[in-house]
């Protein structure tokens, strides 16, 4: 029995490196995926909400979006990476996507000064300082962004700063699927 304890280490450090290989395998491969994670809406419902806006402090509804098909972009200003992604929301606001800003446990203050300073690409921006919302929407960090379709329905959740690779390669498909299933009905 003594001796076995001797080889407790390297049977661990064995099993560990055969888990690494296989998740390393399992990315080089394009299989796995650390920043997509299933999310517990995907075709269900949007959670409804009822918060202030940032800029203007009214009460900003889930009303709003009704009927479209919208971004949820969750964000907040000590997000590094909402720093790299916003450039390229202002690019989709102009090209007619409309986007709803969650500003997600940060403070109105800091968020107005930012939507100034950079532009602000979205209809409204949610002030979800408690983060309610957010974890309605099973947020795990900022930036996520869900795409919700003209019935109010979850289709997408993405993890991670949104640029145009992503853009064409995940939201852009699904998105025109969605505008030609709701101009066809």
């Amino acid at each position: 029995m003594q001796r076995f304890k001797l080889f407790i280490p390297l049977i661990v450090f064995a099993v560990l490196a055969i888990f690494f290989f296989v998740v390393q395998k399992q990315i080089g491969s394009g299989d796995y995926d650390p920043q997509n994670m299933p999310s517990a809406l995907l075709d269900k419902p949007a959670p409804t909400f009822s918060l202030p806006d940032v800029q203007s402090g009214k009460v900003v509804s889930s009303d709003l979006i009704k009927n479209k098909i919208v971004l949820i972009n969750v964000w907040a200003t000590w997000c590094p990476s909402c720093y790299f992604e916003h450039p390229y929301l202002l690019t989709l606001a102009q090209q007619g996507v409309v986007i709803l800003g969650v500003d997600y446990k940060d403070e109105p203050d800091k968020a107005q000064a930012w939507l100034r300073e950079k532009g602000d690409p979205y209809i409204a921006v949610l002030d979800d300082r408690a983060g309610t919302l957010g974890l309605d929407l099973g947020v795990t960090g900022a930036p996520e962004t869900y795409l919700v379709d003209s019935t109010g329905v979850v289709r997408l959740r993405y993890q991670g700063p949104l640029d145009e690779r992503v853009w064409k390669e995940t939201f852009q498909p699904l998105l025109t699927q969605l505008q030609n299933a709701k101009s066809g009905s």
